[in-house]
């Protein structure tokens, strides 16, 4: 099961991709990549890794792995949680990098929970929701996931990891029968981490 890493950081990446994307999108990615930071100054994941490297490998997927070229679907990967875990607005992702981007941006954002529904309840409905989602979207969030699950035994709390692995089996998995590497990926890694729910 092949894993991704951004310790490296968004400089060397760059130079890594100079001869897969053209300098108009890496410039384009530059700037996606320095909103992102800005936005998530010191958050850092819960193994303790600064942010910014789950954005960067969610990218990575995308380039290294899928072969995406797509400078929106890279530019919506790198800000995938601007929204959802800053206080960035979706309005601020669409002025400085159009419909397309702020579109792809909102369908894998967690929408706030609604009165009256549990957290659990809201989280169901949001993966739901993505069985409607177009094909890009759809690549942003299972690049997104595949991050947070490929090193799912650091998190820090065991009942976490469980929940995640369950809900990732439940509601990721379908979502990647449509791509064939995700797919792969993603059985590979289903049973890698079965020894979690043990």
């Amino acid at each position: 099961m092949r894993t991704f890493s951004a310790e490296e950081g968004w400089p060397a990446l760059r130079a890594s991709w100079a001869d897969r994307l053209p300098e108009a999108d890496l410039a384009a990615l530059d700037k996606a990549t320095a909103f992102a930071s800005r936005h998530h100054g010191d958050q850092t994941r819960p193994a303790g890794e600064p942010y910014l490297e789950h954005l960067l490998e969610a990218a990575r997927v995308l380039v290294e792995a899928v072969g995406i070229t797509d400078a929106d679907v890279l530019r919506a990967a790198v800000l995938h949680d601007v929204v959802e875990d800053t206080a960035c607005t979706l309005d601020e992702v669409r002025e400085h990098f159009g419909d397309r981007v702020a579109a792809l941006v909102d369908w894998v954002t967690k929408p706030p929970c609604p009165e009256g529904r549990s957290r659990e309840e809201a989280r169901a409905a949001y993966l739901d929701s993505l069985n409607s989602a177009p094909d890009d979207a759809i690549l942003v969030k299972l690049a997104d996931r595949l991050s947070n699950v490929q090193r799912l035994d650091t998190h820090p709390r065991p009942e976490k990891r469980r929940a995640y692995y369950d809900e990732t089996v439940r509601s990721v998995l379908p979502l990647a029968e449509r791509h064939p590497w995700f797919r792969a990926w993603y059985d590979a890694w289903r049973g890698e981490f079965r020894r979690l729910t043990q």
